[in-house]
């Protein structure tokens, strides 16, 4: 079981409460804040693996923030949730092992790549729409396997690394899933909280966590959370595909050109 201690200044601290605000707003908007508190952390002296382990662990209170942000947009989709939950649970465990136990240099490479692919995807999903309708809810279990899929290799990620994993969600519910995208949006951050419980658990366990950062960002994540949702609620849907198309593509750049 893994231990990290770091000393951070009253500068530092006050870098972490505002990156956990801002991400946390963002992750309820779009979908990425994850790449705002990453950053934070390697700026104040944190290792990579570190920084990243403490990261996840920290955005856990920023996405209970959004899902009670998201009241009203989740009502009616508890079931849809529960039968999404197993496959984001499984893909989270399984990112969280393969972070823990092997290189990060083969997946990292790939990271800027699904981010685009998952943007892009986002953008054209109207016209897409129009030649392959999503599956309707009372639609064959055969028919419902790609989903469970999709969401499964997502959630690898987001137990892996998790930056843009809103992004990453929301690209494959609005091409999978029937519904406005003001509710997938708040069934993303729902499933985003599932995978976060996921790697509270393995990496308070298993990780080199930093409790110190954790209790300094927690609380401003669930803030921001909170405030995005109510943020995001007010968006119509064109408007916030495309917050999230442009915050997506940044956030690929960013990696790109940091990885």
């Amino acid at each position: 079981m893994l231990r990290t201690v770091h000393t951070v200044t009253v500068a530092d601290i006050l870098l972490l409460v505002a990156a956990g605000l801002l991400g946390g707003a963002v992750n309820a908007v779009a979908g990425g804040g994850s790449l705002i508190v990453f950053p934070a952390l390697l700026a104040t002296g944190f290792g990579t693996v570190a920084a990243n382990v403490t990261n996840s662990v920290a955005q856990w209170p920023g996405y209970l923030g959004s899902v009670l942000g998201f009241g009203k947009e989740l009502a009616g989709q508890r079931g849809r949730l529960l039968a999404l939950s197993l496959s984001a649970i499984l893909g989270a465990a399984a990112g969280c092992v393969l972070l823990l136990t092997t290189p990060a240099a083969a997946f990292d490479a790939i990271v800027p790549l699904l981010v685009l692919l998952a943007s892009l995807l986002l953008a054209v999903q109207p016209l897409i729409a129009k030649v392959v309708a999503p599956p309707a809810e009372d639609s064959s279990a055969g028919k419902r396997i790609p989903l469970h899929l999709a969401i499964f290799v997502a959630c690898i990620y987001g137990g892996y690394f998790g930056g843009a994993l809103g992004v990453v969600l929301i690209g494959v519910l609005a091409l999978t899933v029937n519904d406005s995208l003001r509710r997938l949006n708040a069934l993303k951050s729902a499933l985003s909280l599932v995978v976060a419980t996921v790697t509270v658990i393995a990496f308070g366990i298993f990780g080199p966590v930093d409790w110190l950062a954790v209790a300094v960002i927690a609380p401003s994540t669930l803030v921001g959370g909170f405030i995005g949702a109510k943020v995001a609620r007010r968006l119509n849907d064109t408007v916030l595909r495309w917050c999230v198309v442009i915050f997506g593509v940044g956030v690929a750049a960013y990696l790109f050109f940091t990885g």
